[in-house]
């Protein structure tokens, strides 16, 4: 877990995805019922970021670069214990699985994770640039447009403000486009700077593709995978989701996430089932 100290500020993502010692000398969460996409399912990304520091707790460095979660079933909010199998460690790298387990619901998260330390001291031979899209303050604010009633609002957007490039919102007010596309602003309603550990809950807080082309229906994820490319920047994130298939009862998103100087800092990939009927 990050240092703290009296003069720092406390934000809701650090208190949600804290782990600690519990009476028996292993790892314990307690999941944060708000971070949620309606229904009382908990955001994927989310439970990822509490495996992460999990995986961080139990390694000798404090980023992870990679990792891979497989969602065996629904998460509960409420405490939650993190199994930690430690795997091959280097000075530039550890590895380890996570597996998390809801409160009298056995495991439902297995993380395979690869931890190491980002510096910005090493050449950059390429990168993919951002895209242009308008400041956020000329974006549509995607918790407002679909529900202007705060407080009926699902609790993972009362945590994550999301700015849609109006490029790709016209499905919020049933204009579906031709392209399984998103893009974003994204930061934390509460301001709190991103970090490694957030860019994997960032990775996994856009809605599904199929919203973009008319689909209705959540997507419950199968399997997600997050690579940490860098530190970002203080400052907005701006992310992009991309489908290359939608086709039997399966969707695939692939997520790439710049920071406010325009440094590619995070990729992603998951696969999820898509909602009956489609």
């Amino acid at each position: 877990m990050p240092h703290t100290d009296d003069a720092s500020p406390t934000y809701d993502f650090d208190t949600a995805t804290a782990v600690r010692r519990g009476d028996g000398g292993g790892l314990v969460a307690d999941l944060d019922q708000t971070w949620q996409v309606g229904g009382g399912i908990l955001n994927g990304g989310y439970l990822l970021s509490v495996a992460a520091r999990a995986a961080i707790e139990e390694s000798p460095h404090p980023h992870p670069v990679a990792v891979a979660a497989s969602y065996l079933r629904p998460t509960p909010a409420g405490e939650a214990t993190l199994e930690v199998t430690p795997g091959a460690a280097g000075r530039t790298l550890a590895h380890s699985v996570v597996t998390l387990s809801g409160s009298g619901a056995g495991p439902s998260i297995v993380v395979q994770a690869t931890t190491a330390t980002l510096t910005d001291d090493t050449p950059e031979y390429f990168s993919a640039p951002a895209p242009s899209i308008p400041p956020p303050d000329e974006c549509v604010d995607l918790s407002a447009r679909l529900q202007p009633d705060r407080s009926k609002r699902p609790g993972l957007s009362r945590h994550i403000d999301t700015r849609l490039d109006p490029a790709t919102a016209g499905w919020t007010v049933g204009e579906p486009g031709d392209e399984p596309l998103l893009r974003a602003w994204i930061r934390f309603v509460d301001e709190r700077p991103a970090d490694p550990v957030s860019l994997l809950t960032f990775a996994d807080v856009l809605p599904p593709l199929g919203f973009s082309i008319g689909q209705k229906g959540w997507a419950p994820t199968v399997q997600l995978q997050v690579l940490v490319r860098g530190v970002p920047a203080p400052g907005w994130c701006l992310a992009e989701t991309r489908a290359v298939q939608i086709a039997g009862g399966w969707i695939d998103e692939d997520c790439t996430i710049w920071d406010s100087e325009g440094k590619l800092v995070a990729q992603a990939r998951q696969l999820a089932r898509l909602a009956r009927g489609h």
